[in-house]
């Protein structure tokens, strides 16, 4: 039985003469130590890695990015001072996590997945090795599917609720905070851990009264949903994010428990920005992971609160051993 869930069951060999060109946007060359050394065991709670030339990517996927391995991953992560990852499958790998796997297995008990299945496919043995590999989640990237409407929204929660149900994993949702007020309701009624992407996918220039921000901290209070810190540059439009600072703040206070933060390294693009060329390599973008380990220092300035959305909260929602 394959470790991974794609259509045909099976991994797929590289492309015959399939060349991706390296772009030097992985490297930490742009990136700054954080001001204040991270205390140890932090974890970064959302990268990706890119091997197309050992692991082709899905046919069907909305862009092609370069590659971003182990290697660079690990000397990423040595620049910023985490000790921790979880691996979030891809979209341009779609339902294959082969990549998943294997670097799970190179990286061994310091990295935990997430995982995409087709829920409608994928059978309880294969989630067995899932976990024994590592996998604590799956991931439904409603974002990048384009779905906004409620009805599929909640239809894919239900299905992904089948799967997580028996290792007792958590739902991961990347999707605008729109859709998540809506499916509000469904989400806290379920009895499994939530890990919302991207600040919950709030947008800091329409203001701390944006429709969905308060149900998005109700989300917090009922106690089995968690907000990710990440990818700053996906919430707001300011060069320096200040404008999520009061965003950041208000989710502090509501559940200082109930927060994690990660990179979103190698920082792929904006589906705003894809023309459908997947022959066109799409570049990472240029982030300074340092800068955005200083705000959050900024945002949660109590050492206790600090340590928690590095460390202690990471290490309970992801089963990582001490």
């Amino acid at each position: 039985m394959p470790l991974i869930s794609s259509p045909s069951g099976t991994s797929r060999p590289p492309r015959e003469g399939s060349t991706f060109h390296k772009p030097p946007n992985p490297t930490p060359n742009h990136i700054h130590a954080p001001r204040v050394t991270l205390p140890a065991r932090s974890c970064d709670c959302h990268v990706h890695v890119f091997d197309p030339a050992r692991f082709p990517y899905a046919d069907e996927r909305s862009y092609t990015p370069g590659p971003a391995g182990i290697t660079d991953l690990e000397a990423f992560e040595r620049q910023i001072g985490t000790d921790r990852v979880v691996l979030v499958q891809p979209s341009s790998y779609g339902t294959d996590n082969s990549c998943l796997i294997d670097a799970l297995r190179r990286l061994g008990r310091r990295a935990r997945g997430v995982a995409v299945v087709d829920p409608l496919c994928v059978v309880p043995a294969q989630i067995d090795m899932l976990h024994a590999a590592g996998v604590r989640a799956i991931r439904l990237n409603l974002e990048v599917k384009g779905v906004h409407d409620a009805e599929r929204g909640k239809a894919a929660i239900a299905d992904a609720l089948d799967v997580v149900a028996g290792p007792e994993w958590a739902i991961q949702i990347h999707a605008d905070l729109g859709l998540i007020q809506h499916m509000a309701g469904t989400i806290s009624q379920a009895r499994v851990p939530f890990i919302l992407d991207h600040f919950g996918g709030l947008k800091a220039e329409k203001g701390l009264g944006q429709s969905g921000f308060e149900a998005l901290l109700d989300l917090l209070r009922n106690g089995n949903v968690y907000v990710k810190l990440s990818a700053p540059y996906r919430a707001s439009r300011l060069a320096s994010y200040a404008d999520l600072a009061p965003f950041a703040r208000r989710l502090i206070e509501t559940a200082p428990d109930r927060l994690i933060w990660a990179s979103d390294w190698p920082h792929t693009g904006s589906s705003s920005q894809r023309n459908g060329d997947l022959s066109r390599i799409e570049p990472f973008r240029q982030v300074d992971a340092g800068a955005a380990l200083d705000l959050l220092r900024d945002w949660a300035p109590d050492e206790a609160v600090h340590r928690n959305i590095l460390v202690e909260t990471p290490a309970r929602l992801y089963d990582f051993a001490d």
